[in-house]
């Protein structure tokens, strides 16, 4: 038998192994993101409006005096705050709802999960633009069915800042819960039933069941849909421009995607719409690494 060799240099080509297998996907990676991240923050650094870029007069280098002028201003800090609120409510709604609808699935017989499985993924796979329209239509004052059911006559959920998020939150959640179901139900039919069956002999009710028995089973999973969802749901921007007319009335609706939209291409100020760009990513950034010491976290007790 021959033997294998396990001294340093052996070791040292293990733990190279791993990266050449990455290298492909990390060179495509960063030959489509460098670039633009690269071109973000050099914007975000000068004097950019449109007659910087019609080659009217010459860009000048502001520094940091774009972020300086943005944490300076009072609409700057509500849109922040108001879209991390905005991002949480549609996670927790969305995981709620996700996270219910899995454990449905393992509860019904085939056909009736045969079909709540193709209805979710035509959910999933309907574009945001089409989903955001039709759910539009379904809540128009005059032509919805919505407001006829419930008897609110011309009721416009447009019109209310509140009612706007809500109708916007309920949209996001039905195009987002799908991938929270999906991956929720292949945890939980990854679960040995005996461990169920025990928690049932044992008296516990299906809350209990899923408190004390599923929900730390599936906690790897449900770090990774946690986080997903807070990355999707931070940088919302189809459902919000679209449903409200890009931004709402005075801008009662604006998020922080929205807002950098209209600064950048609205009012030509490319210089601020692109420092509220990097200060996206310095968030979701912040928010992947404590997604990666969690996973590293868990893969150490697991």
């Amino acid at each position: 038998m021959t033997p294998v060799a396990t001294g340093p240099r052996s070791r040292g080509a293990a733990g190279w192994t791993p990266w050449l297998y990455l290298a492909p996907a990390l060179v495509v990676l960063g030959a489509l993101l460098v670039h633009p991240v690269g071109q973000l923050g050099l914007i975000s650094l000068l004097e950019y409006t449109q007659a910087q870029a019609s080659g009217g007069e010459p860009t000048s280098f502001r520094g940091a005096g774009n972020y300086a002028e943005l944490f300076a201003d009072d609409r700057f800090r509500q849109v922040l705050l108001t879209t991390v609120g905005f991002a949480a409510a549609c996670v927790v709604s969305t995981l709620a709802v996700g996270c219910a609808l899995a454990v449905l699935l393992t509860r019904v017989r085939a056909v009736p999960r045969l079909a709540l499985m193709l209805a979710a993924l035509g959910a999933w796979a309907t574009p945001a633009v089409t989903g955001s329209t039709v759910w539009l239509l379904l809540f128009d004052p005059d032509f919805g069915p919505v407001n006829r059911v419930l008897g609110l006559g011309d009721h416009s959920w447009t019109y209310g800042r509140y009612s706007a998020f809500l109708l916007v939150l309920l949209e996001v959640v039905w195009c987002s819960f799908p991938f929270v179901m999906v991956t929720v139900y292949a945890g939980i039919r990854a679960v040995p039933s005996e461990i169920l069956e025990a928690a049932a002999l044992d008296g516990a009710s299906q809350w209990r069941i899923w408190r004390s028995v599923l929900a730390p089973v599936l906690r790897p999973i449900l770090v990774v849909v946690t986080v997903q969802s807070i990355i999707w749901d931070f940088k919302v921007f189809t459902q919000v421009y679209v449903m409200t007319g890009g931004g709402g009335i005075a801008g009662q609706n604006l998020v922080l995607n929205v807002y950098a939209y209209q600064k950048a291409f609205a009012a030509s100020e490319y210089g601020l719409g692109s420092a509220i760009g990097v200060v996206m990513l310095v968030i979701l950034l912040a928010v992947t690494l404590v997604y990666l010491r969690l996973l590293r976290g868990q893969g150490e007790e697991w």
